[in-house]
């Protein structure tokens, strides 16, 4: 009875763990390509919902939960704070893409 017991329990937090989805946010440059797709990104609109889908795809994620532009501050350590990312009065944008398995 007690091997019965365990086998369910091991069974349920199996089936629980496998229930949360995977995430993972990736920071990526937001670069002017002219064809406005990096805006529809930076911006949240709906232009940009196929672009986060296809980015997430790539990396092996099922979608896209979220996309939005990311204030350098809001990245601790790995980006050059304004000024230093300034070059010729152009500043690095940059956007914030949640991936989901």
């Amino acid at each position: 009875m007690r091997s019965l017991l365990a086998l369910a329990s091991c069974a349920f937090i199996v089936s629980a763990s496998s229930a949360f989805a995977e995430s993972r946010v990736f920071i990526i440059a937001n670069q002017a390509d002219g064809y406005g797709v990096d805006q529809c990104l930076a911006k949240g609109e709906t232009c940009g919902a196929q672009v986060a889908r296809t980015y997430c795809q790539s990396r092996d994620f099922a979608q896209a939960s979220a996309y939005r532009r990311v204030d350098p501050d809001e990245i601790t350590g790995s980006v050059p704070k304004s000024g230093a990312n300034c070059s010729h009065g152009h500043c690095d944008e940059y956007v914030a893409i949640t991936c989901q398995r």
